[in-house]
């Protein structure tokens, strides 16, 4: 059938285009990178402007056209990074290890756990959690991740090493990471519904309004780049955390009548704390490691982002789903607000057990 074909295309693409963010930030962040306690504006805008940017574009692209033109710009954004491959020096990024081994059980153990965690994230934003497809899915695919946590450190060459966050500062690092994916993404996701399908806003007007935010969100992760080598870490991310905590207080003013333009100073707001607080944590995770291991921080970086921000976006998805009223769907948003909120607070007092990183720091 048609949707079979399309799934079919689309798992095709998501095997082909997995391994582009860790190896791009492996190239990006080769030599000194990140462990001299910063890393290129470049990779930051890879892991965080795109994805705020994406539901912002594409639905001014929905507007404009049919829903099969979503697939048809890849086309030239991947010519775009074949020509630019091109020109890729040679021997840039950590070099191959002869002795590595595929590990195809471990590896089985870890795509089957992802692929259902996310799964269940998904299918419960859809269904709810009340879902025997979502929940199963979730709880099984969290239980393979645990075993393969338990399990990995036993194995030779294992897919992913998780040895680099043994450590205390690395798992508060990537605990610090959820987090932020959580309360940034959040909003993404959850703003279109309320602007389109609460105040009946047009799916155009959304993406205007929403359009600030992941321009000021690259704009907040330069100027995290740029700090992060000259404000104490501990400092800099409780800073971001408690902006990001203040902004999101805001969100519980919104009402059926709030202008579009006061949601976009509120969104733009939180983007720029959102920035403040990403760069300085994957500088965080990645500043201890040697070369050959930053294609293994970056993948887990890049899984923890995702699979913490999945989970966290369903369940603030259940809290404003079912709404009856437009006057109840506002009170649920509030209380999904009031999430928010918290676990900005929560994080910014886990932020100050963080230990400095830089040139002449360590974790």
């Amino acid at each position: 059938s048609d949707v079979g074909v399309l799934i079919a295309l689309r798992a095709a693409q998501g095997l082909a285009g997995a391994p582009l963010v860790p190896l791009a930030l492996s190239i990006l962040l080769g030599g000194a990178g990140a462990r001299g306690g910063t890393i290129p504006v470049s990779a930051a805008l890879v892991l965080f402007l795109a994805p705020a940017l994406g539901p912002s574009l594409g639905g001014l692209l929905l507007a404009g056209g049919d829903w099969e033109w979503i697939f048809l710009v890849n086309v030239p954004v991947g010519v775009l990074g074949v020509a630019a491959l091109v020109r890729v020096p040679r021997g840039v990024g950590s070099p191959p290890d002869p002795g590595a081994r595929f590990d195809p059980a471990a590896f089985a153990v870890l795509a089957v756990g992802l692929v259902l965690a996310l799964f269940g994230a998904f299918e419960a934003t859809a269904s709810g959690w009340g879902s025997v497809d979502a929940a199963g899915s979730l709880v099984a695919g969290l239980l393979l991740l645990v075993v393969y946590v338990l399990w990995a450190p036993r194995r030779a060459h294992p897919p992913v090493d998780l040895a680099m966050v043994r450590t205390r500062p690395a798992a508060l690092g990537l605990g610090l990471q959820v987090v932020c994916s959580v309360v940034a993404f959040g909003t993404v996701f959850l703003m279109p519904v309320f602007t389109e399908s609460v105040q009946g806003h047009t799916a155009v007007q959304t993406g205007v309004a929403l359009l600030p935010q992941g321009v000021l969100m690259g704009v907040g992760t330069w100027a995290g780049q740029r700090l992060a080598a000259r404000v104490p870490l501990r400092t800099l991310v409780t800073g971001g955390f408690v902006g990001l905590a203040g902004a999101s207080l805001l969100l519980l003013t919104l009402d059926l009548s709030t202008p579009l333009w006061v949601v976009a100073t509120i969104l733009s707001g939180r983007a720029l704390a959102v920035g403040l607080v990403t760069t300085p944590l994957l500088v965080a995770l990645l500043a201890p490691l040697a070369e050959h291991q930053l294609a293994d921080g970056n993948t887990l970086f890049s899984i923890v982002q995702r699979v913490g921000g999945s989970v966290g976006v369903s369940v603030l998805a259940a809290v404003v789903a079912g709404a009856t009223t437009p006057a109840v769907a506002v009170d649920r948003f509030h209380v999904a607000g009031g999430v928010l909120v918290a676990l900005a607070a929560l994080a910014a007092v886990g932020s100050l057990f963080l230990r400095e990183v830089g040139p002449t720091r360590r974790l």
